[in-house]
């Protein structure tokens, strides 16, 4: 390898971190009793420091950590620049080969990429949107959540919160097994946030096809944006169907660790907005290079939760649509993401711009 040792990784270190807004939630597939994240923390010789988190509530704890804990070890034992990306991902992809490349392995290797992204653009004192080149615009941003454990009021109290803060869109759950809930709860919000807000759903895969077919339908009299995960994610055919019968735009590809449901979706007519996790699909490479599939087909990019990293990446491509919002990290980092009249940019400072406050963190051994 070439390039000055001071850019070779030094170290790794993993922490946990649970929000402070923490509280049991649920949609139509998962009960989360937490909210939670692992952060792996990259250091280079030179001294540059960069971060990466991930989403983990408290499912498979220890598969997970395990999984990170192997990773450092492979990386530990060889000499790594911090900028190099893809060679770290094609040797672990390569080693890890016998147990899968998806799933656990994926996870701990995007979120590494990640911060490695974080190093390399703080040693270079430049933002990670900046090395890629950008646009200006503004990103817009949406508030998630709308749970189905939400009482009514709890729901409309944060759909107006979100409006109260400038939002110009927020996403409800659905996938509720009591007839007629879902309706009801979407007719709710409707008429609390009045007609020009956009509303969009998510089923978290929960529905059948016939189910979402029947949504879809029964909710053209309330305005739904798009319709999120109605149907498992691998029932390709079954996505064409709703589509077809429904009209109702389609917005997909949060649990892909790879474009495989990205090609057979446009081949069967069946996306209107692709939604890459920045985790799940192998990092800031992968995640660009299927907005870059996307775009050939003029298919827009609506990425999955990831705002801090996400916000920055729309900004480096074509075709992106949106971001979505949670509020679950803004107050165990230093420089929470300002949105402003529902749209985002990317933060000014070196790498992701943001770093998590050392005092919460939780180092794993």
């Amino acid at each position: 390898m070439t390039g000055s040792d001071d850019s070779l990784i030094a170290d790794l270190r993993t922490y946990e971190v649970t929000s402070r807004v923490s509280r049991p939630v649920a949609d139509a597939t998962h009960e989360i009793s937490r909210i939670a994240f692992l952060v792996l923390e990259v250091q280079t010789r030179g001294g540059a420091v960069g971060q990466g988190y991930m989403l983990s509530f408290d499912y498979s704890p220890e598969a997970i950590k395990g999984a990170l804990r192997d990773l450092q070890a492979f990386v530990a034992q060889r000499s790594y620049h911090v900028y190099d990306t893809l060679s770290v991902s094609r040797d672990y992809e390569a080693a890890s080969e016998y147990f899968g490349v998806e799933g656990l392995q994926r996870w701990a290797l995007a979120t590494l990429d990640v911060a490695m992204w974080d190093a390399w653009a703080r040693t270079l004192g430049q933002p990670v949107w900046k090395l890629f080149g950008s646009h200006g615009d503004p990103i817009p941003v949406y508030g998630s959540g709308g749970w189905l454990s939400y009482s009514d009021d709890e729901l409309l109290d944060e759909v107006s919160g979100y409006q109260r803060r400038g939002f110009g869109a927020i996403k409800v759950k659905v996938g509720s097994r009591e007839t007629g809930r879902d309706l009801e709860r979407l007719r709710m919000v409707r008429d609390a946030v009045g007609p020009h807000m956009q509303i969009m759903m998510d089923a978290n895969q929960g529905m059948t096809v016939a189910g979402a077919v029947e949504l879809a339908t029964a909710v053209r009299e309330i305005g739904i944006h798009w319709f999120e995960e109605p149907i498992n994610h691998r029932d390709f055919d079954g996505y064409a169907t709703i589509r077809d019968k429904t009209q109702i735009s389609i917005a997909t590809g949060e649990r892909e660790y790879d474009v495989l449901a990205l090609r057979e979706l446009i081949a069967r007519r069946a996306i209107d907005l692709w939604q890459p996790d920045i985790i799940r699909i192998g990092g800031v490479g992968p995640w660009r290079a299927s907005a870059a599939l996307a775009a050939a087909h003029h298919i827009p990019v609506l990425p999955h939760y990831y705002k801090d990293y996400d916000v920055p990446l729309l900004a480096t491509i074509p075709n992106g649509y949106g971001a979505e919002s949670f509020d679950w990290v803004d107050d165990l980092i230093d420089e929470p993401m300002l949105i402003e009249n529902g749209t985002a940019s990317p933060r000014p400072g070196p790498g992701w711009g943001f770093s998590f406050r050392r005092e919460l963190l939780n180092e794993i051994p």
